[in-house]
């Protein structure tokens, strides 16, 4: 085989799998068309903190390997978690502000392991909550202005706030 010849089957095989890859990833938009975050921070929600983050990715509860493409989550980001009285905002580059009210908001820990992110033991924050009814999806948070440890208390308070009848 000539060296013309290899080069030509090493870029067969790399468009094969560009091809693969693509099309993976638009029939998992399109099994995930159906999920959207809300859109919008509520008029009268006070803020309580602001924090640097780059959001890693969305995944199915308790699977930190199976990505759900939530619109507008889709894509990782760099951004801006903005902590209010009602909720969290996630405010990321290029995407409308999602806003996930307290009553959403099923509780938020550490992680170490989300897909394309490995970090040091505890050094991503998980958000889990309800983006529709009866589905649980978890969000992974890499703090760039803070410690998890700084801002967890505040996370949980939120998540076990009483639902005030408020819609999200």
């Amino acid at each position: 085989m000539t060296r013309e010849s290899a080069a030509l089957v090493m870029a067969c095989v790399a468009a094969v799998i560009l091809i693969a890859m693509f099309l993976g990833w638009r029939r998992r938009i399109r099994r995930d068309s159906a999920l959207t975050a809300p859109i919008g921070v509520p008029e009268h929600a006070e803020v309580t903190g602001r924090h640097e983050v780059l959001y890693v990715s969305t995944t199915a509860h308790d699977q930190p390997l199976e990505r759900v493409v939530v619109q507008p989550l889709a894509y990782r980001a760099r951004g801006e978690l903005v902590l209010t009285d009602r909720g969290v905002a996630l405010s990321l580059d290029g995407a409308p502000t999602v806003f996930i009210a307290s009553t959403r908001l099923v509780s938020a820990d550490r992680a170490t392991v989300t897909i394309d992110r490995v970090v040091e033991p505890g050094g991503l924050i998980r958000l889990v909550w309800r983006v529709a009814d009866g589905i649980l999806v978890d969000s992974f948070l890499r703090l760039a202005s803070a410690e998890p440890q700084q801002i967890l208390p505040e996370l949980e308070r939120l998540s076990a706030a009483p639902e005030n009848g408020e819609q999200s």
